[in-house]
């Protein structure tokens, strides 16, 4: 068990309702110490031990398995309430929803009972699947070695959001037989060495740096085929965007937040010839725009989330078509499109409007856009872009992959 998570119990969300609450409340507490955490770079443990005492953590388990197994919507406004009061917060957990997500396809059933069990009790998983000098993000070098009927795996990750937090790692590795799986390990096993040496400018508080790995062992039967997440009616791509969707459009309201309070407090420019910022012609202007791309990104967030629920239903019965998980990585694109420009620009556009007094750094006001600018790097809306218009244009369908 991690040094991190609490020897109580969590608490098991019954339904929608209760986890929509439980992220109100990890939400109030997460705000209180965010811009301490933020420039001093202070992990943010308490908040994501209170992230899994409150049982947020497993609201996505399917019922048969003990868990609430909200609704998609539910999922995103979750994360978008978390992500307002702390980006980062927001952040580390999103690769463990989409982590149990591609493990209900492709692990057997004793180990999905013993996984989603652990995980309502409380345990953390992290991603440890990323590598930073490999030709591109899905190219590995990390390899398992046969040892009598288990493995031992090596290697070295980076960007491994969450991992300073997390019971166990999820490591993409090269089998011996040359296809990719995925293995899960304890994260405080002999051989595992977690640095938290992450220094982007921003998503500051992350934990998502360096995991070595020597010759670490792993079970035989927690190493699982990836294969099947490529099939053509997987939507795991979508599911995964869906939360990363989220995250941006929680940063954008909180920056729209902020510039009204900094409106309010700034001085009106001399050529306005008003007695209030908040009078200004121009401001108003870009305020009313502000708010118009903020709603806008809300309800594609929305329809996104509420075609994915439709899937859900099809997908209990088998029933999800290539067509339906193409279109489904097509809508969540666009809610990121959307997620992207309003989290980019509202929070630029805080610090403009605010004036020079919102650039002292007593404010943190510049961690929006920082944030901003960091997560949106994930996976970059040109390529969005590019997708929706070959889907519409040429009728390509979009790559199967866990970015789109």
């Amino acid at each position: 068990m991690s040094n991190f998570t609490s020897q109580e119990t969590a608490y098991v969300i019954e339904d929608d309702q209760q986890a929509i609450n439980a992220a109100y409340q990890l939400a109030d507490f997460a705000l209180i110490e965010r811009n301490h955490r933020d420039q001093q770079q202070a992990l943010p443990h308490d908040v994501i031990a209170q992230f899994s005492l409150k049982g947020l953590a497993g609201i996505r388990i399917p019922k048969q398995y003990g868990g609430a197994y909200v609704s998609n919507q539910t999922l995103a406004l979750v994360f978008k309430i978390i992500s307002k009061a702390d980006a980062s917060v927001g952040q580390i957990p999103q690769n463990q929803f989409g982590l149990l997500n591609s493990l209900a396809r492709i692990a057997p059933e004793a180990q999905k009972q013993w996984l989603y069990a652990e995980i309502l009790k409380g345990k953390r998983l992290a991603n440890a699947g990323p590598e930073r000098y490999t030709p591109d993000s899905r190219s590995i070098s990390s390899h398992l070695i046969r040892q009598n009927q288990d493995y031992v795996l090596s290697g070295t990750k980076f960007y491994s959001t969450g991992a300073s937090f997390a019971d166990w790692l999820a490591i993409r590795a090269l089998h011996p037989e040359g296809h990719t799986v995925l293995c899960i390990v304890d994260a405080k096993a002999s051989g595992v060495d977690i640095a938290n040496d992450w220094d982007g400018f921003g998503q500051r508080t992350t934990a998502s740096g360096t995991i070595t790995l020597e010759n670490v062992h792993v079970a035989a039967d927690l190493v699982f085929d990836e294969k099947a997440l490529g099939q053509a009616n997987s939507y795991r791509g979508a599911y995964s965007q869906l939360i990363q969707v989220a995250i941006d459009v929680g940063i954008a309201e909180a920056a729209f937040a902020d510039t009204l309070t900094a409106i309010q407090k700034a001085r009106p420019i001399v050529d306005a010839q008003v007695e209030l910022a908040s009078q200004e012609a121009f401001s108003l202007q870009e305020v009313g725009k502000l708010s118009i791309l903020l709603d806008a990104a809300n309800l594609l967030l929305i329809e996104a989330a509420s075609y994915l629920d439709e899937l859900d239903e099809l997908n209990i019965r088998d029933q999800v078509t290539e067509a339906q998980a193409n279109r489904a990585s097509i809508v969540v694109a666009e809610a990121k499109v959307y997620a992207n420009d309003a989290a980019l620009q509202i929070s630029e556009k805080l610090l403009e409007l605010g004036g020079s007094r919102a650039s002292l750094e007593i404010h943190n006001l510049d961690q929006h856009w920082r944030n901003a600018r960091v997560h949106t790097l994930h996976d970059p809306v040109r390529w969005k872009l590019h997708a929706i218009g070959n889907y519409y244009l040429n009728g390509l369908q979009p790559a199967r992959h866990a970015w789109i």
